[in-house]
């Protein structure tokens, strides 16, 4: 499936310019700011390499191929061989791990079962499931007979392997269903993000849901969208996170802008860029990303194997 490809690939390749500048802060990079893949810096890791952002999304790519669908016992063996064993990784070796996506994993060792595993502390508000709900868009495109409410319990579901609170539910709903408008194709960037944004809001307006509050800004595209980067925080929350992705993708017009806005945003680089990445990689297809940037990503093949199977 091309644009699965396209997503992920961007998805990929957005996470690998973050990782060499990690934590590090916006006026840091500013003053060196990443217009090209690097190697070394935060983690040490060579060029083109990716982190957990897309380690744990081909997990889930992998788990929906095999088991034609959505098993959440399988999803979570799989991210367990993540952490324990290296699968999934471009290298072999895992060099950084979300806290409340490590406990997860650890509840499911213990016995817990798959959807109680995840964090449900309002304090536990990572972005941790956000990074790596993008294949949910695909599968629910596929799926579009079932009604909003069962597409948004099903990415429910799966955000909560991780984390279970109601505002990492509704950022993941409100990513998904925009991602799912742009593989569409259909309108302007803006109209599919506007879209997507709106089907979410609306059901969960609908359902009476207080945690949409925290992304009120959203619901206001043209308003979003020309706020000031100063206005646009890149942390590891998982609110800043997916303000964030949507801000750059708007106030850009290629996938290498895209990107490189998102990763000199600093902070949680890795993953604003993943976010990020993903859709814009759906939107731009790969062809549209530097062949530079496709050459360096470690491990393209077993990427595009992977997506070639999902149906």
């Amino acid at each position: 499936m091309k644009k699965l490809y396209d997503g992920m690939i961007g998805l990929a390749i957005g996470d690998a310019l973050g990782v060499p500048v990690e934590f590090k802060t916006r006026q840091e990079i500013a003053e060196n700011p990443v217009r090209e893949m690097r190697e070394y810096g935060t983690h040490y890791q060579a060029r083109g390499v990716w982190s957990d952002d897309t380690s744990l999304t081909l997990a889930l790519v992998d788990s929906i191929v095999n088991c034609s669908g959505i098993d959440y016992k399988d999803i979570m063996e799989r991210f367990s061989a993540w952490l324990l064993y290296g699968d999934y990784t471009a290298t072999g070796e895992v060099f950084d791990v979300g806290n409340a996506t490590g406990r997860a994993i650890m509840n499911y060792g213990r016995g817990t079962a798959p959807l109680q595993c995840g964090m449900v502390s309002e304090y536990e508000n990572g972005n941790g499931s956000l990074m790596r709900i993008l294949p949910m868009a695909f599968y629910l495109y596929l799926h579009d007979q079932l009604p909003v409410k069962d597409q948004i319990r099903l990415i429910h579901e799966v955000s909560s392997l991780t984390h279970r609170h109601m505002r990492s539910l509704v950022g993941c709903g409100i990513y998904v269903l925009t991602a799912k408008e742009l593989i569409r194709e259909k309108g302007t960037l803006k109209d599919s993000v506007e879209r997507g944004v709106n089907a979410a809001f609306s059901c969960y307006d609908a359902a009476g849901n207080p945690e949409t509050a925290a992304y009120e800004r959203l619901r206001n595209i043209n308003g979003f969208s020309a706020l000031p980067d100063h206005e646009i925080k890149s942390s590891g929350y998982v609110v800043h996170t997916l303000e964030a992705a949507i801000w750059c993708l708007l106030n850009t017009d290629s996938y290498k802008d895209c990107v490189l806005k998102a990763v000199n945003l600093g902070d949680d680089t890795d993953t604003v860029g993943a976010v990020a990445g993903g859709l814009a990689g759906i939107y731009y297809g790969n062809e549209n990303i530097p062949s530079e940037w496709l050459n360096a990503v470690v491990k393209r093949q077993y990427i595009e194997s992977l997506c070639e199977n999902f149906k």
